[in-house]
C-alpha cells in the first residue's frame, strides 16, 4: 500500500520505483492513494491511468476526490478507483471493490474532515451485507485525527486483514499487527517532495500562514520521498506482518 501520491513528483517516483519493488518484494497486490495525484489536489483520468499503467492495481482516495470534475464520470466506470464508502449513496462512484480475491475498502474520517456519514456504521453495514465476502479485506481510512484512526483499527481488529491510514502525508512509526490479527498503521505518509510542507512548496505555505490571506499552493520540487507499507497476509485473512518501505528519489 502506497501513501498519498502528490502531483507529478509523486507520479514519477511511483513510475521509477514500483517496477523494481514489485520484483524485489514479490508483490501480489499494489494499492495507492491517488486523490492528490493531479497537481497536488484531485485526480484526473489521465493521472489515474498514468499510475495504473506502472503497476498500481487499485486507487483509493478521500476528501479531495471531487476536486477535479473530469474524474467524476469515470468513478462509475471500469477504472479501479474508489471514493470513500461513507459519502452519500447518491454520490458517484463506489466505496469498495473485489480484486484478485481481496476486498478493498475506502473510508473517510469525520474529525476535521467535513461532512460524511459515520465510517464505523458504514463499514459494519458493508461487512454484514456483502455476499461471498473474501477472507482478505484491506481498508484505507483517510482521516486527519490519529485518535479516530486508532479507534477504527481496534474496532475492526480481527474483522479485516489491514487498516491503513492516509491523508496527513506524514508517515507514522506505529506499524504493527493488532491482537486479533489486523495489520495497522496510523498513516503511511506520502509520495512527494521531501523539502516541502506535506507536499506543497514550503515558501508558499509559510507565506499563507504569515499573511492569513488566500494563496495559491503549488507542489514542491526536489528530492521525493516514497512512503509505503508491505503487508503479508495469510490465506485465512489474518495479517502476518506489516513493515514500512520508504525510499528517496532524486
Amino acid at each position: 500500500m502506497i501513501g498519498d501520491v502528490i502531483g507529478r513528483p509523486g507520479r514519477q517516483a511511483v513510475q521509477n520505483l514500483l517496477p523494481g519493488l514489485r520484483s524485489e518484494l514479490g508483490l501480489g497486490m499494489v494499492i495507492a492513494n491517488g486523490e492528490n495525484a493531479a497537481g497536488g489536489k484531485g485526480l484526473t483520468p489521465q493521472t489515474a491511468e498514468e499510475i495504473l499503467n506502472c503497476g498500481v492495481e487499485v486507487l483509493t482516495s478521500g476528501n479531495h476526490i471531487w476536486a477535479r470534475k473530469e474524474i467524476i464520470p469515470y468513478l462509475d466506470g471500469e477504472l479501479p478507483i474508489l471514493r470513500p464508502l461513507n459519502y452519500s449513496p447518491y454520490a458517484p462512484g463506489r466505496g469498495y471493490l473485489i480484486k484478485k480475491g481481496m476486498l478493498i475498502l475506502n473510508l473517510v474520517g469525520r474529525i476535521f474532515m467535513g461532512q460524511a456519514d459515520c465510517p464505523f456504521r458504514a463499514v459494519d453495514r458493508l461487512l454484514e451485507e456483502i455476499e461471498n465476502k473474501p477472507p482478505i479485506i484491506i481498508v484505507d481510512f483517510h482521516a486527519e485525527a490519529t485518535s479516530e484512526k486508532n479507534a477504527m483499527g481496534h474496532y475492526l481488529d480481527g474483522r479485516v486483514s489491514a487498516l491503513v491510514g492516509t491523508h496527513t502525508h506524514v508517515g507514522t512509526i506505529d506499524a504493527r499487527v493488532l491482537p486479533q490479527g489486523t495489520a495497522f498503521i496510523t498513516d503511511i505518509g506520502m509520495v512527494g517532495p521531501i523539502d516541502s510542507v506535506i507536499g506543497d512548496d514550503s515558501e508558499a505555505v509559510v507565506h499563507s500562514f504569515l499573511t492569513q490571506l488566500p494563496h495559491r499552493l503549488i507542489v514542491g520540487r526536489g528530492r521525493t520521498l516514497f512512503n509505503s507499507v508491505l503487508i503479508e497476509i495469510a490465506p485465512s485473512g489474518k495479517a502476518i506482518s506489516i513493515d514500512r518501505i520508504d525510499r528517496e528519489v532524486d
